[in-house]
This record gives structure tokens, sequence and C-alpha cells, in this order.
């Protein structure tokens, strides 16, 4: 049987790698979308060796636009995490790097035109229904890659892309602290379970009998560690709002530490069972907002100023994540920015095995 081509870009956004696909081209029936996203990826395989997956959950990501019907957007962005070595698709977060290439897709693709010298794209994020806006650099009436701008977890430099965020409290969870505390215990041990933009579960390392600064090598062999974040990450996912999440990948967990190298807080996540070598671009924002929260675990670790607007430096494995935050007249969190970069790698199409989703004989006739 004939295999199924559909075009396709692939591009880096922030330190992730994902497919990103034009709505209309991929099936509307989720559960056969989900079966053509799973054969593009080549999951479930640990090497994703038949497909675009790079074997890690940073490189199996997928999106997937259209032009929007909002007033308030441009395009809407549907994210899908695919899973590595299960047959499953999670659509329950967004993923802030691979929100910074939705805007370069949204240029490539002709969903939006581009102005000189900069182009602003607004993004409806369908999975959590929130709003972005990319700016981005368009000197020649197109996206110019090229650019000063380093990122840590990408080697050398692209030119930036800016994300603004106005408000992402509880995307997922539909509360900034879902549980209504500020702070909860699992297992006899405190937990700040928190949600501004990625549902995350913020643990201290010295409360789990860890430094905080292990390598995430150390930290993927510590089976006795695992399994017991596993414990707590499914006894907090009903409490803040996602259900059973045993087949799901989040909320993430993250361990803190106090900072290092000059930053706010130290941190060590897991997506949710393997140690991020950095760190998720929202997760970043979670984890940064709880260090302005008074009470929660990150207090007493995080080093912190009183300013209303701060830029707030997240320590990861890989170096750090800078995040902008903004806090309204009463010191409540209101918005967020950070700085990215994206590129294009790939256009043309991936092929998937025909009995996937056949080709129909006129499509054949087509082509």
């Amino acid at each position: 049987m004939r295999q199924r081509r559909i075009p396709c870009l692939l591009m880096r956004g922030g330190t992730s790698k994902g497919a990103c696909f034009l709505a209309e081209d991929l099936p509307q029936e989720k559960d056969l979308r989900d079966r053509v996203l799973l054969a593009v990826m080549g999951s479930p395989d640990s090497r994703q060796i038949d497909g675009l997956g790079g074997g890690d959950s940073l490189t199996s990501k997928v999106a997937i636009l259209r032009r929007s019907a909002r007033a308030d957007a441009d395009v809407d962005y549907l994210f899908a995490q695919v899973n590595v070595d299960r047959a499953s698709v999670d659509y329950g977060q967004n993923c802030g790097n691979i929100l910074a290439a939705v805007g370069p897709f949204a240029l490539e693709r002709g969903l939006v035109g581009a102005s000189k010298p900069v182009t602003e794209v607004r993004i409806f994020m369908e999975n959590t229904g929130q709003l972005a806006t990319a700016r981005l650099n368009t000197p020649h009436g197109e996206i110019d890659y090229d650019g000063e701008l380093k990122i840590d977890g990408v080697p050398g430099s692209a030119a930036e892309v800016v994300l603004n965020f106005s408000d992402i409290a509880g995307s997922s969870c539909g509360s900034l602290l879902p549980t209504g505390n500020v702070r909860d215990v699992f297992d006899g041990t405190e937990a700040t379970c928190i949600d501004n933009g990625m549902p995350v579960v913020l643990l201290r390392a010295a409360d789990l009998g860890r430094s905080g600064y292990e390598s995430p090598e150390q930290l993927d062999s510590d089976e006795e560690l695992k399994a017991r974040l596993e414990a707590i990450r499914l006894q907090a996912g009903p409490l803040m709002n996602l259900g059973d999440v045993s087949q799901r990948t989040v909320p993430k967990m993250t361990l803190l530490a106090a900072p290092r190298a000059g930053g706010a807080i130290s941190s060590r996540t897991f997506i949710p069972h393997r140690c991020h070598a950095t760190i998720g671009v929202l997760g970043a924002v979670s984890v940064a907002s709880a260090c302005l929260l008074p009470g929660s675990v990150a207090d007493g670790l995080a080093s912190v100023g009183d300013e209303r607007d701060q830029r707030l430096s997240v320590e990861h494995p890989g170096g750090e994540f800078s995040v902008l935050l903004q806090r309204d007249a009463r010191y409540r969190l209101s918005g967020a920015g950070l700085l990215r970069t994206a590129r294009l790698i790939f256009a043309g199409e991936v092929q998937i095995p025909g009995h996937i989703w056949p080709v129909s004989s006129t499509q054949q006739e087509a082509t």
C-alpha cells in the first residue's frame, strides 16, 4: 500500500524540536490524528527509529496550526506531546518552547503576512485557552532566523523571539494554586502545586535527601527517588484538577535548591519520569512564580527582590532560564515575558505507512 505524504515543517523552538502542520493537512477525527502523529514520530519505540522523533520527549512534539476565527488572535495553536515509548498523545498542556516556533511557522506557511522591521503574531493556545504574542524580526518582509541571542541548551546564536503572556495563571488547572494551598504535604513531604502556564509540583530537594545539584544522569538512575516522585505526582494530579495523571505528562515534578550561579533558584525538573537536561519554558515561569509567593517551598531558598517587576533567573542543569514577571499594585502576578529563539530545519513531506491513513484514489491521481 502506498505511503501517505503529509506536508510538514520540522522546526526548533527554544530547546525543543517538533513537527509542525497545518490543521487542514491532518485528519480531523482525533483518534485517527493521534495514530498519524504516533507514526510521524515513530512511537511507541524508545529510539523512535521509524519516525522523526529523537527518542526524547524534547524532540517528540507537534504543533498544529490554523488561521484563527477569533478577533483577538491571528492563529490557533494546538500542541501535542507524543509519548516516546507509549502509544499515546497528550494535549493537556502547552509547550512554551514549541510556541517560539509558532510565529515563524505562521509566516512560513502564509497564515500571517510579514511587516517591516518586526511582525507580531497573536496566538491562541487551544490546549488551555490562553493568548500569547510572538514578536519576530522581519527586517526584509520575511522571517529572519539569524541573530545574536544565545540561550542555554542550544548551540550558537539566533534571532530573538519575544513571547509575552497576559494571563496564564491556571492555564491547565483553573487557578494559580489549584489545591487552594500554597503548601501541601504528600507522604510527609511538603510541596507547592502551581500552574502559571505549566502544572508543576515543587519540592525542596533536601526534603527528599538530595542536594538538588545532581546531574540529570544521576537523577535518572535514582530509582528510589523517581518512585517517590511518581507516588507524589499521582496524588497531586487529582488535587490539581488534572484527574488521573498516570498516563499523562503533567504535572511536572521539580526539585528546588538555593541558587549557586547568581540566579534566583536552582532546579531539577522531571517531565515527568526523566530529568530534563534544562527546563521547559512554561515550567520555568511556574517555578519563577513560586519564588515570589510567600510561604511556598521556594520561600527561603530563592533569591528575589521586592520590585513589582522582576527578572528571575531559574538555574537548571544546562545553565539558566530568565523569566520576566509582572505584578500589579497589590503584588499579584499579572503577566510574564521571555526570550526564545527558533529555526526552520526542514520543509517537505513526512511519510507514514499507508494503512494508517490510506490515500484515496483521487489523491493518488492528484499526485
